[in-house]
């Protein structure tokens, strides 16, 4: 079996953190976001990953390398021609995946969960097609399937009365049948290959298509607040691991928490885990509260952060409290007293959210 995963796309809901990196590069409790698909898919077993990118895109196969960090072998195949859908990135893959049986994930989500079950269950039912469901609030807006005696015998995508209370999540499992039936496919109305038409297909075709229910939680990552969620998400399942270099006798560090090497935890700081603090970060005077994860070389003076994500090389000194918030690379948050004339002085981009 090989796998492919798909970190192609504008992430245009994300942006303007997207305008900048890759949607699948920002980092879920300090690791790139496709980092913990890769971590998944080599539990299974799996030796070959193919990953689809943007076409032209240099920095994401640079970041994630050749899959030697995780026991892989990683194929990079660009997504010519843009967004065509889900069934168009199989049917690109074609040449590469040959004859072997399939794992697909979309590489913007994000499980607590394992996927050993899954990938056993295809092999030990001998399915053609087994689909990762999750149990969620709202089903309308998700991919729904009707389910009969254990068989998926429908999908309908965002339906208004839903067949069950499940949603398919972006993790599948095919056999070489899946190139068969990509292959057929016409274009939807929107002018995409559906991977819910490639589901259908196998049902069609009188094939056994079946689930493994993902047990814990799962995300998928389009919007802030998701990134927020997941990101706390991880965070509950942390182990204590503290390697800074220095800590202030009157800091305090309370709950689970990973901090990097070369961390200086100065006076007057309060960690309140579960956090994650990257390395040669500096904090000095400040309150880091629960799900927050802090990126490598960041600098917080004078400042409180709960439930927020900060990337690398930020440097936040503002006497104000920040939450719910993902603050981007290099950023630079002050406080308006340090700077001549007075007044908040914003550059926002597209989608851009604040609060004063």
């Amino acid at each position: 079996m090989k796998a492919l995963i798909t970190a192609g796309g504008h992430g245009t809901r994300l942006r303007p953190l997207t305008y900048t990196v890759n949607k699948h590069l920002i980092p879920i409790a300090n690791k790139p976001m496709i980092f913990h698909a890769l971590d998944k898919i080599a539990k299974v077993g799996i030796k070959e990953v193919a990953i689809n990118i943007n076409e032209g895109d240099k920095i994401l196969p640079q970041i994630v390398g050749d899959g030697s960090t995780w026991g892989l072998k990683i194929t990079y195949i660009e997504q010519i021609g843009g967004a065509l859908g889900l069934a168009h990135i199989i049917k690109n893959a074609a040449d590469w995946i040959g004859n072997d049986d399939l794992l697909f994930y979309l590489g913007d989500n994000i499980i607590l969960g394992e996927i050993t079950d899954l990938v056993q269950k295809f092999h030990d039912e001998k399915a053609d097609c087994v689909l990762a469901l999750a149990k969620v609030k709202d089903p309308k807006r998700f991919g729904v399937p009707e389910i009969k005696d254990g068989k998926i015998i429908g999908v309908v995508e965002k339906p208004s009365e839903p067949k069950s209370n499940y949603a398919v999540t972006g993790i599948y499992v095919y056999n070489n049948n899946i190139l068969k039936a990509v292959q057929e496919l016409k274009p939807s109305a929107r002018g995409e290959l559906e991977i819910s038409d490639a589901h259908q297909w196998f049902i069609d075709n009188n094939l056994k298509v079946t689930y493994q229910e993902i047990t814990g939680w799962w995300k998928d990552t389009g919007k802030p607040e998701d990134l927020l969620e997941g990101n706390a998400l991880i965070l509950t399942d942390i182990e204590n691991n503290n390697q800074a270099s220095e800590i202030h006798e009157r800091a305090r560090i309370q709950g689970k928490v990973i901090i990097e090497e070369g961390v200086k935890i100065g006076d007057n700081v309060l960690i309140r885990g579960p956090v994650v603090i990257g390395k040669n970060a500096v904090l000095e005077n400040c309150y880091i509260g629960p799900y927050t994860a802090i990126g490598h070389y960041v600098e917080i003076y004078n400042a409180e952060i709960e439930h927020s994500i900060v990337l690398d090389y930020a440097d936040i000194n503002c006497d104000k409290r920040i939450v719910d918030s993902i603050i981007g690379a290099n950023a630079t948050i002050s406080n308006v007293h340090l700077t001549k004339p007075n007044g908040h002085r914003l550059i926002l981009g597209e989608n851009s959210a604040i609060e004063l």
